[in-house]
């Protein structure tokens, strides 16, 4: 049995590939976690005048989330790997998911006669346009704030990889 962190983790990543999966995408993983990325997301065809658009991004959980007004204030982001999502330009766009999950490894999911039921939602965020943190600390933890209006759908995360409609 994994341990409450990697098993709400593991959690965490299924969760966004079941909604790649409906989305009619691609999951890519690179062999070692170096640049940030835990996933990447691509459209295996054309969108326009681009072939195989793509999106790579952090998946992080959280079962204690907290918030103030339309955002998430997440805290689970130190320096360096705030930076990472942060200190482009990047040639495929970077996006921070925040799946929140019950406390509960037994409420991950349930089995109902309409099918299946993952619990809780995702939350992204993208940081075009934010500043990197100069000298950053792996100490040292950057908070995020993530629009609740930015839940992560079938649709969104089609629209995000700009895979046509």
């Amino acid at each position: 049995m994994l341990d409450q962190r990697n098993h709400q983790g593991k959690f965490a990543e299924d969760y966004v590939r079941a909604l790649a999966s409906a989305a009619g995408l691609l999951v890519y993983k690179d062999d070692l976690d170096h640049d940030g990325i835990d996933l990447g997301f691509r459209y295996p065809g054309r969108s326009g005048h681009i072939a195989s658009p793509a999106i790579e991004v952090q998946v992080k959980s959280w079962s204690a989330p907290a918030h103030k007004g339309p955002d998430l204030h997440f805290p689970g982001l130190n320096e360096v790997q705030y930076n990472k999502l942060v200190a482009g330009p990047f040639l495929v766009p970077r996006y921070l998911f925040v799946v929140v999950v019950p406390r509960e490894r037994d409420r991950y999911a349930r089995v109902e006669t309409e099918g299946l039921t993952l619990s809780r939602l995702c939350y992204y965020r993208g940081f075009e346009g934010e500043q990197a943190i100069a000298s950053p600390s792996a100490r040292r933890h950057a908070p995020v704030r993530v629009p609740l209006g930015n839940v992560l759908t079938v649709r969104a995360l089609r629209e995000l990889v700009g895979a046509p409609a």
